[in-house]
């Protein structure tokens, strides 16, 4: 079942694309200002945000933003009446995955939704697990300050691992995502992994870089 959160204050149109969204074997939860909505994204974890853009307390474009500068790579679709192309564009800058203008039609807005459910947005800034922050703009890991030193390949495979915030990530997809013209040799992968873990332990970083036999490495928070 995929999971929405609406994040409206029009409590009638509200109202009917939950009755809609229900119908269509969503599950979707509702807030009406966006200081709310950053509440319901912190308890729970979400398939898709529906995010206006004129929101009391805290508008959709600064909702959008917080949670691309936290490292939350949920797809965002960006629900507003305003239809100019400044608006859009600004809302793209911000990290809103689609876009879609008021009046719309209940079977566009569900199409758009199952399209990006099984997603994770590109739109994210920075990534952080424990004391460790990754920023996308600058390509730099650090922990409290303190820069951690990566060559592009320890970058990638950091990058991989804390998009799955502890899941473990198979051997193919972290090759696929460091090594992107082809597979290294055989124990190349662990190389590098080596790197990566000395790289952690010189910062103090409260991370560490675990294997599980036949099935790949994961990030782990230390105790």
């Amino acid at each position: 079942m995929i999971r929405v959160l609406l994040v409206e204050d029009d409590i009638g149109l509200a109202g009917n694309v939950l009755d809609y969204l229900e119908l269509e074997d969503m599950q979707c939860d509702h807030a009406s200002n966006g200081v709310a909505a950053l509440q319901f994204i912190n308890q729970h974890q979400y398939d898709v945000l529906v995010l206006d853009i004129n929101l009391p307390r805290l508008d959709g474009f600064s909702v959008c933003e917080r949670l691309r500068n936290d490292g939350n790579d949920t797809p965002v679709i960006m629900l507003t009446a305003r239809d100019q192309l400044e608006d859009k564009l600004t809302g793209f800058q911000k990290g809103a995955d689609d876009y879609l203008i008021k009046p719309f039609a209940m079977a566009e807005l569900v199409a758009r939704i199952t399209a990006l459910s099984g997603r994770r947005s590109g739109q994210v800034n920075q990534i952080a697990m424990g004391n460790v922050t990754l920023n996308m703009n600058t390509q730099e890991a650090h922990t409290s300050g303190n820069l951690i030193k990566l060559s592009p390949i320890t970058y990638a495979l950091l990058k991989k691992l804390l998009l799955a915030k502890g899941e473990v990530v198979s051997r193919e997809r972290l090759i696929e995502a460091a090594w992107k013209d082809g597979a290294p040799e055989s124990n190349v992968l662990k190389v590098h992994m080596h790197h990566l873990r000395k790289s952690l332990e010189q910062v103090n970083a409260s991370l560490s870089v675990l294997s599980k036999p036949n099935s790949g490495f994961y990030l782990a928070e230390d105790v």
